[in-house]
């Protein structure tokens, strides 16, 4: 990846074909004007003046693809190095797969590992480091029953000590899966009032206990279907709350090891407005390691999956721009759906949909430049653009 080309004043994008991130069908040759680090306006290249040119080119235009699970890039994992320079790389590997806009996520640990992760976070973003919105924080209080490939021993319950930690005021978004059914009531509430998005994710809650803390504020579900309780004929469990709940949002990894065809498209039908790809993504994406230890744990990679000796699925070796083409694979949806997944609808499960997800005037400047083959060849994080 070549460094950021920082670029002053107005800067004109042509596009082949412009998807706006709405799911609305998309334009053929249009051109985006960015000011600094927004947007400043879209309009048909019929309408640009004949002798205009253009600061870049892309066969599909895309908004800036958002990542709201990703445990490491380059060959660095946010859990072994929780610091600035793991969260750049995990940014910059990302960007590899045409990704804008991460959140560095810090799965199970140790005690109170996980402050170190949130104070790198907040430095990374006060250093501007391009693309961090904030951090996920993916256990430790999930349930041991469904605790995957996290570090089982270090799974427990939010006690007062963790919660003085997650309330402080911090710079950027807080996404924090948790098992519900293992909190104290109130529990996501609190969370969610201190400014915290929380999603359900590693656990065997019922559809019940989903409700109920929905009604307290839970938002999301992590990584749909895995790690959490299915659907059956008179228990809907997890699964059957994130599809039937219109207000929830859900997490899917669409790498075709996570998740049968069959149910990515069910959740795109159930969800079209509230589905979000992640990649869940380990240290080997953009890396060039083949293994790698998790908490004694040897994770190898081998025909595309991540898994331990035992079969486990250990995160995934996945980059964005290849979700959004084996989704559409898998569903043969149209493109723009698919594109909304990667891009408005993880920016309305944070908050930030009057900001970021669409291309268009008075929205920050995050696109990412495809080819009609779907790999991701350029990416703007916030009016600077990055060669691929």
């Amino acid at each position: 990846m070549s460094s950021s080309d920082k670029k002053t004043g107005v800067q004109r994008l042509h596009a082949e074909r412009l998807i706006d991130g709405t799911g609305q069908p998309g334009r053929a040759n249009m051109v985006v004007e960015v000011d600094g680090d927004r947007i400043a306006a879209v309009y048909p290249a019929a309408a640009a003046p004949a002798n205009i040119k253009f600061d870049a080119h892309a066969e599909i235009l895309t908004p800036g693809f958002i990542d709201i699970q990703i445990n490491g890039a380059l060959d660095i994992q946010f859990n072994d190095q929780p610091d600035v320079k793991a969260v750049r790389a995990i940014s910059d590997g990302a960007r590899a797969g045409g990704t804008a806009y991460t959140l560095p996520t810090f799965i199970t640990a140790p005690g109170q590992d996980f402050v170190k992760a949130m104070r790198a976070v907040e430095e990374a973003i006060e250093q501007h480091v391009p693309g961090i919105l904030g951090m996920h924080l993916e256990g430790p209080f999930l349930s041991k029953e469904r605790s995957g490939i996290h570090p089982k021993e270090c799974v427990r319950g939010l006690n007062p000590e963790d919660m003085a930690q997650l309330t402080q005021a911090t710079t950027g978004i807080r996404l924090i899966t948790l098992a519900p059914e293992e909190q104290t009531p109130g529990t996501v509430k609190t969370l969610v009032e201190s400014g915290a998005v929380v999603f359900a994710g590693h656990t065997q809650a019922t559809y019940e206990q989903v409700q109920a803390a929905m009604a307290e504020g839970l938002s999301g579900m992590t990584h749909l279907f895995n790690a959490m309780s299915q659907i059956t004929g008179r228990a809907p469990g997890v699964v059957g709350a994130a599809l039937a709940e219109p207000a929830a949002y859900a997490g899917i990894i669409a790498d075709g090891y996570h998740v049968h065809p069959a149910n990515l498209l069910l959740a795109a039908k159930c969800k079209p407005d509230h589905l979000c790809l992640v990649t869940d993504a380990m240290l080997t994406l953009a890396g060039t390691r083949r293994s790698f230890d998790l908490y004694g744990k040897e994770i190898f990679l081998a025909e595309g999956r991540l898994t331990d000796a035992s079969g486990t699925l250990a995160g995934a070796h996945l980059a964005m721009d290849d979700a959004v083409c084996l989704m559409q694979g898998f569903t043969h949806l149209p493109l723009e759906a698919i594109v909304k997944m990667a891009t408005h609808n993880p920016a309305s499960a944070l908050g930030l949909a009057d900001d970021l997800g669409l291309i268009k005037p008075g929205y920050r400047a995050g696109l990412t430049f495809l080819d009609t083959a779907l790999d991701a060849l350029s990416v703007m994080c916030d009016g600077e653009l990055y060669a691929l």
